[in-house]
């Protein structure tokens, strides 16, 4: 684009003298004058739907008009409604994960208050149904696997059984029984009983370190809060 510039000074022609001959106004002059608005008026962009050619640069200091909210039309964008834009898609709430970026996403993004967030856990959806995730920013799980309370028991029934019993024989000439001497007698069977055998543990422990964590990538994410 190019400005319109005056090549003749007509003013000074008027201030000569009559019958100087530089008072008059040539065809070529006039014809030069033509050329240059011609030049500055196509280089002009039009006041109503003009269109643009390489890169557009606004003048130092001036403004444009932002557009509504939702405008999806061809409109130029400002930097305002791109701003606008960009803080609907993260409401305040909104959590910004970035893999190897630590950077806080209001310098990133250029707008909001954000907090570290979720340090060494990971999200899981709202379940009005479930006690455990039935309230937003809800927490719980354990980093180790823990081996929960429980009781061993065992129970052993003894059929019967029955210990032989014998009488042992007299000595020649009286007197007591002689040990491993033969033995003469019957066996005889002990009383049926059944007997119960109960063992109950209680135990609480821990099993390896970080045994039930699932799989998972680390990430930093954040929260924004205002």
């Amino acid at each position: 684009m190019s400005n319109y510039t005056q090549s003749t000074n007509f003013a000074t022609k008027d201030a000569l003298s009559s019958g100087d001959p530089l008072k008059i106004v040539k065809g070529t002059e006039i014809n030069t004058e033509f050329a240059n608005i011609a030049i500055a008026v196509a280089t002009k962009a039009d006041l109503v739907s003009p269109t643009f050619t390489g890169t557009v640069t606004l003048p130092s200091g001036a403004v444009g008009v932002t557009q509504s909210f939702g405008d999806n039309d061809t409109s130029l964008a400002t930097t305002a409604f791109v701003q606008a834009a960009m803080a609907a898609l993260h409401p305040v709430g909104s959590i910004y994960i970035n893999a190897t970026n630590s950077t806080n996403p209001g310098t990133l993004l250029g707008f909001g208050t954000w907090s570290a967030f979720g340090a060494g856990r990971v999200p899981v959806g709202f379940n009005a149904a479930n006690a455990l995730f039935d309230t937003a920013e809800e927490t719980g799980g354990s980093a180790d696997a823990i081996v929960v309370s429980h009781t061993h028991t065992a129970t052993v029934t003894d059929p019967g059984h029955f210990h032989g019993a014998g009488s042992a024989g007299a000595c020649a000439g009286g007197g007591n029984p002689v040990r491993n001497t033969t033995v003469v007698g019957s066996n005889v069977d002990t009383t049926t009983v059944t007997t119960g055998i109960t063992v109950s543990n209680s135990t609480e422990g821990s099993s390896g370190t970080n045994a039930n964590y699932q799989p998972y990538i680390t990430v930093y994410m954040w929260k924004r809060t205002a």
